[in-house]
């Protein structure tokens, strides 16, 4: 290829590390069968409401309604500081161990994570990313799972006193942090009609106000039945069931609005909606590709990774619209263990991570793709056989010529106008691609968030297929999921969109006939409780109302329900909107010791890498009334259903091994369950893409066509991208600081480039109202501090949930119905010469 010019100054080689433990090259598990393609319709949701629905008062309802569905405005003590260019590091593991004995104590707190991630032990609660195969650290954890488990193992109670105390309209007044950190709910409780607190309420009676309000409905599908990722596989398996016995596929999940995109880009294209690498082939790439994710905030293990691909010679290109400190250099927090590492690691500047950095415009991923794949066809061109892989191509794929074709007619002024991102520095990403095999990409809610979300995730398939870059050591794709069990729970069937072949060994199993038609995704429920056609919500862990998009929207339709129930370990503000009647129902988390009348029992979940793997109790649960999730689930299903089920939910409660036989008799790969999940590290489940086996229609791998879409906006418009801070994981915040982008005390922030500050008068620490524009809507958030941030000219971003109030209900990605959380065109403008100081008060500075 014709030699690149330079981007910017690179990192200096590090010699080579020896590493403990080092995985064989091309270590490859066991697979087993392939498993069954997952059905997604590649012509997108025929079944999806196209209606723009009416915009919500979003600053108007803030004071019609006493209860909070946003967050409170006042301001927490903003304090600014530098950017950091390191993640992890001792900051690291002080605040780990701070936050966990803080909130759990030193005995429980330490007890916990000791235990946490280890194979006699629980899986985290926080991100899916997978554990070593082979030995494992004494601390296999990372901060924010040390800050998870600590939650789950706080000692402070949520109790009939502490909601004798609080009204609901005085815990809306709180802050999502004070929410979550107010302790473990410990006792059911109800919201009755008129009632201005939660009081308590029998486990019995409140199944039964639940299947009361059920069996009122005039048709099973007048209820949505929501989970959280955070569920692990036996209560998720026996929640489906229950539903579809109920008679409804409407099973919304959280991954309707994370990875939906991943699984509807990645079925018809590879035929498996999950990603096609294991850990040990991270370690073995040589090129790595890193979009729209921020591993050192969201997956923080993942850092240890890609340290171990850098020593043994990976380069690495971080595709991403700002500067993160995972994504610049790293400091093993394990390496604090060894005194022969400790100094080193404190006094030295980390591991280099990124080789390539590609500061991409908020939806200009799929152009960066393009760009680098038209490159490479140029230099195939030029060097016929060098570059692109035609044996993978003709064994294997389908629709070659007209993906080139398109790559081809694609112009290079799109595409630079699109990502950003100049042609010379696509060209040095072609650089390092063009003669490599073992190639990784992996990407996160920065891709399937966008307008573009599944074309881009499209995209990268085909530059994996282009290259034979997939069931191979070393190569192939990786969605990096949120949540500890998202991926295990549509395994385990929480899907709207059930395939055929899961629905008859419902049928064989159980002796009854489901429900065929396809159910309500999350948009489209959110959209039919608007419309009254959903009458009573139930949520297995999870905070609709704070995950999800429109965030006044999502109140009125809560307020419409006649029931909401809420399966939960502790406080969050979707409890506190509720329908006519409402349920707080207290369930153990992973940590806890779930003893049925069996004895103890454990749990499953899968991780981003399809490893199922035992998740078992270490803490004694709180005095109270909580409940393991599969006791709740069983409680109402028999209840709801009386004898018109076909299933023995008692027995389902009193042993998990007989739900764990069921599964293996229904679902693909989980054949011998019982002996499988016993087996310390737990089993990969069969992966077809891993073995070039493409469970497709067709049996190919195929390439796609995809338009490249533009979205233009006025001159006085930007793009916003909704955001994590480091002190929070999903909708849980846990503190108020972002510390590796400099944010300390405070989360109501609007990241801005200078150069757009400067153009619409807006100084640093100056308050502004943010305001959302869509199909003629607006919605407006007031009251966020504008602070200068190195992010693309154009683009924008904020905190969520805060920032959700401004993401339209109806504004999703193509093809998956995604909500277009990384994609909302807004106006920002100053309040006044209001500024913010340092202790969260405002003053009024004179503008020059």
């Amino acid at each position: 290829m014709e030699k690149s010019p330079n981007n910017e100054k690179k990192p200096a080689d590090i010699p080579q590390q020896h590493i403990e433990n080092e995985p064989k090259s091309g270590d490859r598990p066991d697979q087993g069968t392939a498993m069954t393609n997952d059905h997604y319709d590649p012509q997108g949701k025929p079944d999806a409401d196209k209606r723009v629905l009416p915009a919500p008062d979003t600053v108007g309802n803030k004071r019609k309604f006493p209860i909070l569905a946003q967050p409170p405005e006042a301001f927490t003590g903003l304090k600014l500081g530098k950017p950091a260019d390191v993640a992890a590091g001792l900051p690291a593991v002080l605040k780990s161990g701070a936050f966990a004995w803080s909130e759990a104590g030193v005995g429980r707190g330490t007890h916990a994570l000791l235990k946490l991630n280890q194979k006699d032990g629980f899986d985290c609660s926080s991100c899916a990313w997978p554990d070593p195969d082979r030995d494992r650290s004494i601390a296999e954890f990372c901060e924010n799972g040390a800050k998870a488990t600590a939650s789950d193992a706080d000692h402070k109670r949520v109790d009939p006193d502490f909601f004798a105390k609080h009204s609901v309209v005085e815990l809306s007044q709180m802050t999502d942090r004070d929410l979550n950190n107010a302790g473990r709910i410990t006792h059911p409780v109800v919201l009755r009609p008129g009632a201005t607190h939660y009081t308590p309420i029998a486990w019995d009676d409140a199944f039964q106000l639940i299947a009361d309000e059920l069996n009122k409905l005039e048709s099973p599908h007048e209820a949505a039945f929501y989970t959280s990722g955070k569920v692990p596989n036996e209560p998720a398996y026996v929640y489906q069931l229950f539903v579809r016995q109920f008679g409804t596929n409407n099973l919304p999940d959280c991954s309707n609005m994370c990875h939906e995109s991943s699984g509807s880009a990645l079925s018809p294209t590879v035929g498996l909606g999950k990603g096609s690498v294991t850990l040990n082939d991270i370690y073995d790439a040589e090129v790595i590709i890193i979009m729209g994710q921020n591993p050192g905030t969201n997956h923080p293990r993942m850092l240890s990774a890609l340290q171990i691909a850098k020593r043994k010679g990976a380069k690495i290109i971080s595709v991403n619209p700002l500067h993160e400190a995972g994504l610049s250099h790293f400091k093993n927090p394990q390496d604090f263990m060894n005194p022969i590492k400790a100094v080193g690691t404190l006094l030295g500047h980390g591991t280099p991570i990124t080789d390539l950095f590609l500061q991409v415009k908020i939806n200009g991923d799929m152009a960066v793709l393009r760009g680098i794949m038209k490159h490479l066809l140029d230099a195939e061109a030029k060097s016929p056989g060098t570059v692109v892989d035609h044996e993978f191509i003709r064994q294997y794929t389908t629709c070659y010529e007209e993906f080139v074709e398109v790559i081809r007619n694609t112009t290079w002024e799109d595409i630079e106008e699109m990502s950003g991102i100049s042609r010379g520095q696509l060209l040095e990403a072609a650089n390092l691609l063009a003669h490599k095999k073992k190639i990784i990409t992996c990407w996160a809610m920065g891709l399937t968030q966008q307008k573009n979300g599944v074309m881009s995730i499209q995209e990268i398939v085909n530059l994996h297929l282009l290259k034979g870059a997939i069931g191979i050591p070393g190569g192939g794709l990786c969605p990096v999921r949120g949540h500890s069990n998202v991926q295990g729970d549509r395994t385990m069937g929480i899907w709207e969109r059930p395939h055929k072949e899961f629905l008859d060994a419902l049928e064989k199993e159980y002796n009854f006939q489901p429900p065929r038609e396809h159910g309500l995704d999350t948009v489209e429920s959110i959209k039919a409780m608007y419309d009254g056609k959903i009458k009573v919500f139930l949520s297995l862990g999870g905070n609709l109302l704070s995950a999800g998009p429109d965030t006044e929207f999502i109140a009125d339709c809560m307020r419409k329900q006649r029931l909401t129930a809420f399966v939960a370990p502790k406080l969050n503000r979707g409890h506190l909107t509720t329908g006519d009647i409402s349920l707080i129902l207290p369930c153990f988390t992973h940590l806890d010791i779930d003893v049925q009348k069996s004895g103890q029992q454990f749990t499953s979940c899968e991780n981003s890498m399809g490893v199922v793997s035992r998740n078992k109790g270490v803490l004694e649960p709180l005095e109270g009334e909580m409940r393991s999730e599969v006791a709740i689930i069983c409680g109402i299903a028999k209840a709801t259903l009386g004898a018109r089920s076909t299933v023995d939910w008692d027995a389902y409660t009193e042993n998990y091994d007989t739900i764990r036989d069921a599964i293996s008799r229904v679902i693909p790969g989980f054949e011998e369950f019982n002996e499988k999940i016993r087996k310390p590290g737990g089993f990969y489940l069969p992966n077809g893409p891993r073995e070039r086996n493409f469970t497709t229609e067709n049996g190919k791998a195929n390439f796609s066509v995809t338009d490249m879409v533009m979205h233009p906006i006025e001159p006085d418009q930007l793009v916003l991208m909704t955001i994590r801070s480091h002190d929070q994981f999903n909708t849980t915040v846990y503190d108020y600081n972002d510390r590796y982008r400099g944010i300390h005390g405070e989360r109501r922030i609007v990241f801005m480039n200078p150069q757009d500050m400067a153009e619409r008068n807006i100084r640093e620490r100056q308050l502004v109202n943010v305001t959302s524009h869509f199909e003629g809507q607006t919605r407006k958030m007031e009251k966020l501090i504008a602070i200068p941030y190195n992010i693309p000219k154009g683009n924008t971003a904020a905190y969520y949930p805060e920032a959700n109030v401004l993401v339209p209900v109806a504004s999703v990605a193509y093809i998956s119905n995604t909500p277009t959380s990384k994609f909302v065109i807004v106006t920002v403008e100053p309040v006044a010469d209001a500024v913010v100081k340092g202790d969260g008060s405002t003053e009024v500075v004179a503008v020059a």
